[in-house]
């Protein structure tokens, strides 16, 4: 079903002036019209929409019905295009996230701050209206054509969340990187706290790595021996990639390893379907990679890779907790995810957030993304900055660097 298309019309003005959304442009005193339209169903996309969304494969249609077939139960997700005129100049993904369906929120805290931050989630910030994936690391809220007004699309965007009914919670852009930021020095984002949680993980890989042997090269003693350590440890189980066939037949085994993780992990707002691996295998192929681990003919622990032009997407991960700690089984998965990415000629991986300091042993390097946040109650707005410091506290950990000078 697609909802009534609606626009945003604003007036050509110099820059600080109030409602702008279209830079000033002196040869161009007219009314500009951004108009949005809400498509709910990726069958009543337009056809360019996937030439629009080129930036970002989580924005193109077969992800997108990847969502429409398998997105977690507490998710409704709406794809929205920016138009000028009849031309579609932007795409983008919202996400209303509803975290009062959920028991807890993670295994981060314990007592009695596990029990405050619960009740103050369920209470005042249960109803999140995300533009962006809160199920991917990076910027997959828009997709701009090179004839969009940046600052302007974003504009047209925030004007749509303000007319969610009911009200979010939160209004929530997320994941953008450092350089993007200026497009945020807008009046429409004046009441918006800016924020930064813990940063995204990446790795460069090297162009003179041409196969597995070069990366452990080019390492340190302290860390080569680390990773001999844990590739003995891991004798004896057998990888292979699945096929599609082989995910729809061990769904329940890697259902359940799947959720020993998220259950445990420190923060988390949603749970995948059951049927989430299989239904990104139907729709992306060969882009989407499906890596298990057995011993003795047992299912103990997957991780998952996307394709993403030249950059490999870590995606979602499980294990048998007894066995990861016996055999090492998270740190030999991240040097397989590097050997996969040498091997196949990818220039970067995303390895996401969370585990820092074991992904930086390897060698990836932390990089931050920035976000824009505002509560629809003005009163906690204005001490927003304050409750997402008690909420989201600082994490610690220490760099490291494990390659050679």
């Amino acid at each position: 079903m697609e909802h009534q298309t609606r626009s945003i019309a604003s007036k050509q003005k110099p820059p600080g002036t109030k409602n702008l959304s279209h830079r000033f442009n002196p040869r161009k005193l007219y009314y500009l019209i951004y108009q949005y339209r809400i498509f709910s169903s990726t069958a009543t996309l337009p056809e360019n929409w996937d030439e629009v969304s080129d930036q970002s494969l989580f924005l193109q249609s077969a992800y997108l019905r990847v969502l429409e077939n398998s997105a977690p139960s507490n998710f409704r997700c709406e794809f929205i295009g920016i138009y000028q005129q009849q031309e579609l100049i932007a795409t983008a993904m919202l996400q209303q996230v509803d975290l009062a369906q959920l028991d807890g929120f993670g295994s981060r805290d314990n007592g009695i701050l596990s029990s405050l931050r619960n009740l103050l989630f369920k209470q005042f910030s249960s109803k999140l209206a995300i533009l962006g994936n809160n199920m991917l690391t990076g910027q997959h809220a828009v997709s701009f054509s090179n004839k969009a007004d940046k600052s302007a699309v974003l504009t047209t965007l925030k004007h749509y969340l303000s007319t969610l009914s009911p009200a979010p919670h939160h209004s929530i852009f997320k994941d953008f990187e450092h350089s993007d930021r200026s497009m945020f020095d807008l009046p429409t984002f004046k009441k918006s706290l800016e924020f930064s949680s813990q940063p995204n993980m990446f790795f460069d890989l090297r162009s003179d790595w041409k196969k597995e042997s070069d990366y452990v090269l080019a390492l340190t003693k302290k860390y080569r021996d680390q990773y001999k350590r844990a590739r003995k440890k891991a004798d004896g189980i057998e990888k292979r990639q699945l096929t599609l066939e082989e995910i729809k037949h061990l769904e329940t085994e890697i259902n359940e390893l799947y959720r020993h993780v998220a259950e445990n992990a420190p923060f988390n707002t949603f749970f995948l379907a059951k049927n989430h691996f299989y239904a990104l295998k139907q729709e992306l192929g060969d882009a989407f990679r499906f890596f298990a681990y057995f011993e003795n003919g047992q299912l103990i622990g997957f991780n998952t890779l996307i394709h993403h032009d030249e950059i490999l997407e870590t995606y979602f991960l499980g294990y048998d907790e007894k066995v990861q700690r016996e055999k090492m089984l998270y740190l030999n998965m991240l040097y397989d995810m590097v050997g996969c990415s040498i091997h196949n000629g990818f220039k970067r991986i995303n390895f996401g957030r969370t585990a820092l300091e074991i992904k930086s042993s390897i060698g990836a390097q932390p990089e931050q993304l920035y976000g824009w946040m505002q509560h629809e109650n003005k009163l906690i707005n204005r001490y927003l900055g304050f409750f997402f410091k008690l909420l989201e506290p600082e994490v610690k950990w220490i760099e490291r660097n494990p390659f050679k000078s």
